[in-house]
């Protein structure tokens, strides 16, 4: 009979630790339920946000920290992918909109092989804005367990990351737009 009282117990302690805690949010979108991490929202950074990096394609190291006061979008992009190429057009609008309000750079996760067919890319598509390559606690934090590209992330003018977005379509443009306006309103 004791053996059924600390079944009891144990399962009463249970029971009681798995209470439903708030959801932890970025954005508009939860980023966990219960400690439980969704699939597509950011990981916790291996280190500072600010901190975090990328290469630029002439081999200059930027990090989010030296773009303080402005608005930053960092999208991820390869040459393959469709909605990176209907989205391109889409940031370079957003870009000659807000102007110096608004830095944004093309971060190229297509790999190594993939690499050789940006500069064609780059013509085809007209790119106007930075391309880089990001470093891999970035990307991690961006992804989470989403590998799904593009990915777009914007931050605020302080670099507090304020929205991820995956994929693209008109649904998405709207809410990247919206996300945008917001956020460079937002002094």
């Amino acid at each position: 009979m004791s053996f059924r009282v600390v079944i009891l117990v144990f399962v009463a302690i249970v029971i009681s630790a798995c209470g439903s805690a708030a959801p932890v949010s970025v954005g508009n979108k939860p980023v966990s339920i219960n400690d439980q991490p969704l699939r597509d929202a950011p990981t916790r950074p291996l280190k500072p946000v600010a901190e975090m990096n990328w290469t630029t394609f002439e081999g200059n190291v930027q990090k989010l920290k030296d773009f303080q006061g402005k608005v930053v979008i960092l999208d991820f992009w390869a040459t393959y992918c469709p909605p990176c190429i209907e989205e391109i057009p889409h940031l370079m609008e957003l870009k000659k909109t807000y102007g110096g309000d608004l830095v944004l750079i093309g971060l190229h996760v297509g790999g190594e092989e993939d690499r050789p067919k940006v500069p064609e890319f780059i013509k085809r598509l007209n790119i106007d804005y930075p391309l880089a390559t990001p470093e891999d606690s970035l990307t991690q934090f961006i992804f989470g367990q989403e590998s799904a590209i593009p990915q777009t992330a914007i931050f605020d003018r302080s670099g507090k990351l304020v929205k991820k977005i995956v994929g693209f379509n008109p649904e998405i443009k709207l809410q990247l737009d919206e996300a945008v306006a917001a956020t460079i309103k937002a002094k």
